[in-house]
């Protein structure tokens, strides 16, 4: 069983699936679980929308309770009538919490296995004891997450982060500027905006503000907007009442393509960060949460001054954090234009962000590769 409720939880649990599948062979094994698109075409049929349950703050969470219990208690149901032989239930911290307690109370013989924890370092670190007294194993994307963990008493494999081996091999920057009608000399701002709901919401009204802003400066400008499957419809009808025109583009080929092809990126803080640093992409960093949930979390729970992983690893601003209240269009703008108008400012953010992601792990093992062999190793365990 797999269960992932975001579009980066998603991608990680179709990597786990295509990994099982090589080493155990398509009829090897068998899924049921939760996902969106990318797990669906491996072979895990969800009961519903995962869009309906990826929910972003304190105060938005409070009013979807109702819906994700409801969800939480429709997914133990299928652990049920199905008889998994392990659950893996992907980040998502606020769902598969309350999927795994669920489960441990119903199943108590399954196996539970959280991929990727909650991130103790920065904010709440009491969710370390809750984690451990709920599941079984962690597999962790960050070498430094096992003291946090361990330290409660569960066990921890260290897998990798996925975004740091997002195969860029494929990606032609020529076809995307051919696809958008891009001029050689045309600059490319790559705007991602997020893949949940309210981040939709709440970060294209600034990146709005922003694009229309660079466009009066910068003429020649492309634009280009890749949709995360859970919000792409949604995206395309916001973006098509841009007063300037900007290219939605969908699928992962047309996103690395314009990763490839982008001379800047604005973008949602989120693990498209650590991909468009992969694809060697100088950024602008842009965050905004609900007045409530900011509060309470910028005043009183976050323990870290950045909240970008490679700047975290580097321990210092590469790329510029513009969060809740700085992040407007003219501070997005302004960041922007720095980059557009000077080569030697991006090349140098550049190298600073792959010295970063060196000390993040990139260059190690296939992460789903990792995670495939641990599941493996904790189900023939079990068996023992």
């Amino acid at each position: 069983m797999l269960v992932a409720a975001e579009a980066s939880g998603d991608d990680r649990g179709a990597g786990l699936a295509r990994a099982l599948k090589a080493r155990l062979g398509a009829d090897g094994v068998r899924f049921v679980g939760v996902g969106g698109e990318r797990m669906a075409a491996e072979g895990v049929q969800s009961p519903f929308d995962i869009s309906d349950i990826s929910i972003l703050g304190l105060a938005e969470a409070l009013l979807a309770y109702p819906r994700v219990v409801r969800r939480a208690d429709e997914t133990a149901a299928l652990a049920l009538r199905e008889k998994p032989d392990v659950a893996v239930l992907i980040d998502s911290w606020g769902f598969t919490l309350r999927v795994a307690q669920r489960l441990r109370r119903q199943a108590p013989d399954l196996p539970l296995i959280k991929y990727v924890g909650p991130q103790v370092w920065a904010t709440r670190p009491g969710r370390a004891r809750t984690l451990a007294a709920t599941v079984d194993h962690l597999l962790s994307i960050h070498a430094f997450d096992a003291s946090y963990f361990e330290a409660e008493g569960l066990p921890v494999t260290f897998v990798g982060n996925s975004a740091l081996s997002v195969d860029f091999s494929k990606a032609e920057p020529a076809r995307l500027r051919r696809q958008i009608g891009a001029k050689s000399a045309d600059p490319i701002l790559i705007v991602l905006p997020g893949s949940r709901p309210g981040e939709i919401e709440r970060m294209l009204p600034p990146f709005e503000d922003a694009v229309s802003r660079l466009k009066e400066t910068h003429p020649n400008l492309q634009v280009v907007v890749p949709a995360a499957p859970t919000v792409a419809e949604t995206v395309k009808s916001r973006v098509a009442g841009w007063p300037h025109r900007a290219h939605v583009i969908e699928g992962d080929q047309g996103k690395h393509d314009a990763m490839k092809a982008a001379t800047v990126a604005m973008a949602c803080s989120g693990t498209v960060t650590t991909e468009l640093a992969q694809a060697g992409v100088p950024m602008v960093i842009g965050y905004r949460l609900g007045p409530v949930t900011a509060w309470i979390i910028l005043r009183f729970l976050l323990r870290t001054k950045w909240v970008t992983l490679f700047n975290i690893a580097a321990r210092q601003f590469i790329a510029p954090e513009l969060i809740q209240d700085d992040c407007t269009g003219e501070r997005l703008a302004e960041e922007i234009a720095l980059r557009l108008d000077d080569k030697a400012l991006r090349d140098r953010q550049i190298a600073a962000q792959f010295d970063a992601l060196d000390k993040m792990g990139r260059g190690g093992p296939d992460p789903s590769e990792a995670a495939a062999e641990a599941v493996l190793k904790i189900v023939a365990a079990r068996r023992l």
